[in-house]
């Protein structure tokens, strides 16, 4: 996979679509079981991003809490203790997990991977920090 076109397609094949835009699809993903009542769910933004203006990049994006809503220090300290992929920043009132990677020649397990830890690490942060499931 190495074009935005060629990832999209295989988003759109592989995940629930929540918007689909030129540069920016938001997809989301659903934990625990489907009969499980108590199923969780995280909205993630993945966009193209161009480096320099010649270099395509995608950025994996999830926003699991408003700056409002938690503690800051305790969870960047969370962050730094038990996520490997990401980091968090302030996007309008909101705190991302947010993971950058170059698309040139990027595996479709590239993808996959940051896909699910990013997603995964901020469905955590946000049942952890806010208790709640609102993204």
């Amino acid at each position: 996979m190495a074009t935005w076109n060629d990832l999209v397609t295989f988003i759109r094949r592989e995940y629930e679509i929540m918007r689909d835009e030129p540069d920016e699809i938001r997809i989301r993903l659903h934990y625990g079981e489907p009969e499980d009542r108590e199923q969780r769910t995280q909205m993630v933004v993945v966009a193209r991003e161009v480096l320099d203006g010649r270099e395509d990049w995608i950025q994996i994006a999830c926003p699991f809490a408003r700056l409002e809503q938690v503690d800051l220090v305790r969870v960047l300290t969370e962050v730094g203790a038990t996520t490997v992929v990401g980091g968090i920043v302030l996007m309008g009132p909101y705190l991302v997990l947010r993971h950058s990677l170059p698309l040139l020649n990027l595996d479709i397990n590239e993808f996959v991977d940051p896909l699910v830890m990013v997603t995964g690490a901020a469905d955590d942060l946000e049942e952890m920090f806010t208790g709640r499931d609102d993204f």
